[in-house]
């Protein structure tokens, strides 16, 4: 029971949010590289240790505020299974385990953003996570910070609008899991005992946020798909364009989820709901095409529209007369060029 107890406080569930590293490795088209593929894995291994460790300490700092919580009350610490010395010391074993995957097997850009994510997390658990609005915007920094350290990881050239469109996203998401707290919670008495934060966001006011910040990731999106970046990326990723109503249809499936209230946040949906499962999965897929495959496809597509424009113009052409033996076009016998005989 102490082992399953001990598993759980890592979170394992919420190493989804680490995928974001992995980013790097598809919109660099460097899924098909054993070395990248080595370095993208190792550095989603550091990002899950790290996070775990960060996961212990804001357990250990909540743990009165979760006993009032319906679903965290059931957490190791929370419930009293785990003592504060034992979670202490685990916390310091995953984050030493995760520098040392980091130093021994990653560029030192790597380690700077991950010392980073680190520190901004920590100090999100101590302190930031009790100002209002302040707190999803650092939560959506620790975002950017994964999926820069994949970025740094496997080298590959940036974005900065898909950097900040992961940022815009995950505002959306954040500003919808503090909905689904408020909904879960129930009354705002109890969830101002739970987080004091939640006193000072009222429906009314996540509503507008999730609305605009939802436009935003859409918006930033599109201006990401129709940027000319230097250096041009190994693929066309001008025909992400035609992903846009699965994105489209994704945000409006998590806004409708968070309303109702029976989910606790954006692993839950991930995990949970099968339809924003498949629309995630299709998007991965249809992304994954144009990466590896874009430039054949666009090709193809042009070669197309050459023949058709040539036929088009072949079929608008005057037909000229064949010429005859000699060389010479062929006259109508309706018109003569030599006049009547004796005149």
């Amino acid at each position: 029971m102490v082992i399953r107890d001990l598993w759980l406080m890592l979170r394992p569930a919420q190493w989804a949010k680490n995928v974001f590293v992995l980013a790097g490795l598809l919109f660099g088209a460097k899924l098909s590289d054993p070395h990248a593929l080595w370095l993208g894995g190792w550095a989603f291994i550091s990002f899950c240790l790290v996070a775990s460790s960060v996961y212990i300490v804001n357990d250990i700092t909540d743990r009165e505020q979760d006993r009032l919580h319906p679903i965290k009350r059931e957490r190791p610490l929370a419930r009293g299974a785990v003592s504060l010395a034992t979670a202490w010391l685990l916390s310091l074993t995953l984050l030493f385990l995760g520098g040392v995957v980091s130093v021994a097997l990653l560029p030192r850009g790597f380690w700077l953003v991950l010392g980073s994510y680190w520190v901004l997390i920590l100090a999100y658990s101590l302190a930031l996570k009790k100002r209002v609005i302040l707190d999803v915007i650092v939560i959506s920094m620790g975002f950017v910070l994964r999926a820069l350290g994949g970025v740094v990881a496997v080298d590959v050239a940036l974005s900065p609008w898909l950097i900040v469109c992961t940022f815009t996203l995950c505002l959306f998401l954040g500003f919808g899991k503090r909905r689904c707290e408020l909904a879960v919670m129930g009354g705002v008495e109890e969830a101002i005992r739970h987080r004091p934060t939640l006193g000072r966001y009222t429906p009314v006011l996540l509503n507008h946020l999730i609305s605009i910040t939802a436009g935003l990731a859409v918006i930033t999106f599109l201006l990401y798909t129709m940027e000319e970046t230097k250096p041009a990326p190994p693929f066309p990723k001008e025909l992400l364009l035609y992903t846009i109503p699965l994105v489209i249809y994704g945000v409006f499936r998590y806004a409708m989820l968070i309303e109702g209230g029976a989910v606790t946040g954006p692993t839950d949906i991930i995990i949970g709901d099968r339809p924003f499962l498949a629309t995630l999965v299709a998007w991965a897929l249809l992304a994954g095409l144009i990466v590896y495959k874009g430039n054949e496809i666009k090709d193809f597509f042009e070669r197309e529209r050459v023949v058709a424009l040539q036929k088009d113009v072949a079929a608008r052409s005057p037909v000229m007369p064949a010429p005859d033996q000699t060389g010479a076009q062929n006259v109508p016998p309706s018109v003569s060029t030599v006049g009547p005989a004796g005149l």
